[in-house]
């Protein structure tokens, strides 16, 4: 199947594992970004919405993605049993992976984790170097990403809010462990949930920074 340029529903994965996805993909995408949510959010959060909308200007594809099912979300929103399984979270991440990569054939991809996402993210990017081409953490948790921090070969690049202290100091000892490229870029006076005005089109604009100078392919027309 070739995707078709605007917005989708997608699903992954055999029925009893099936994640969901909204898939956005512009007239000529130079490259895709899949979003790793975590901490109990989802394709629906406003702040990575946002932060899609930015990089589709810049004639990015978007992948927001689910990386639960709905059952496996309604037990965590009780237990808070999944939200840091980040290896069951890296499972379905590649598996998504993949599912790109059959489907918008040609386009570099790139990770965008929040929050335990940015773990998964580190993981997947570990599993898939021939694939992933560059990575964004956006107040993650990179520490979580365990020994595959060492094997990441994507450019990673942390972004984190000055006044998230505790989150910060985990970035910064993360960073010391990764051996490809990678920066800290701190948003001054932001806290955990960059809420603060101006804070996350900081992190959108830095976030296409980055993307956009990692993914050296010629943009690709996708069938109306």
């Amino acid at each position: 199947m070739t995707a078709l340029t605007g917005e989708r529903e997608i699903s992954i994965g055999p029925e009893r594992e099936r994640i969901s996805g909204t898939l956005t993909v512009p007239a000529q995408p130079h490259g895709g970004v899949i979003f790793a949510h975590g901490s109990g959010s989802s394709r629906f959060s406003s702040r990575n919405r946002f932060v899609a909308q930015v990089l589709q200007k810049s004639q990015i594809a978007t992948l927001l993605l689910d990386l639960l099912t709905p059952s496996e979300d309604a037990i965590d929103a009780q237990t808070a049993q999944f939200r840091f399984d980040v290896p069951l979270l890296a499972r379905r991440l590649v598996a998504a992976t993949d599912w790109h990569h059959e489907n918008l054939p040609g386009l570099p991809i790139g990770y965008f984790g929040a929050s335990t996402g940015a773990a998964a993210a580190l993981v997947g990017a570990a599993e898939r170097p021939n694939l992933v081409k560059a990575v964004v953490s956006r107040g993650g948790r990179p520490d979580l990403a365990g020994s595959a921090l060492s094997r990441v070969e994507a450019p990673t690049l942390l972004i984190v809010g000055g006044r998230d202290t505790e989150v910060l100091a985990l970035n910064e000892l993360a960073a010391r462990t990764l051996r490809c490229e990678h920066e800290i870029r701190i948003v001054t006076n932001a806290t955990h949930l960059f809420e603060e005005p101006g804070a996350l089109e900081q992190v959108a604009g830095l976030a296409t920074q980055w993307f956009s100078s990692h993914f050296d392919h010629p943009s690709v027309e996708v069938p109306r």
